[in-house]
């Protein structure tokens, strides 16, 4: 399935590739430092509006990776829904920043 060219693919991808960072970030980075559990972070997280913007971001790295393994592939319409995805997670960390300072 995931050697598959077409848009769809490249926006489920594009949703749920920073999802699993986030998991990522939470059992690898933050969870041997705090000792939290994982509610306990997402709460956290969303009590500090300066922290969420910047979570996001990070989280979007690992889209980057995925953007540039489809496109080195050669599957450019599902790199295409990939950036798309992207591009609406980037506007949204706009917002989150231009709404809480």
């Amino acid at each position: 399935m995931l050697k598959r060219d077409n848009l769809p693919l490249g926006i489920v991808l594009g949703v749920f590739t920073p999802v699993l960072a986030f998991f990522l970030y939470y059992l690898l980075v933050f969870m041997p430092k705090h000792d939290v559990s994982l509610s306990e972070f997402m709460t956290l997280v969303l009590e500090n509006r300066q922290t969420l913007p910047k979570l996001i971001s990070v989280c979007l790295l690992l889209n980057g990776v995925i953007f540039y393994f489809y496109t080195r592939s050669r599957r450019d319409i599902t790199a295409k829904g990939i950036f798309l995805v992207t591009m609406l997670y980037a506007i949204t960390i706009l917002f989150l920043k231009i709404l809480h300072g």
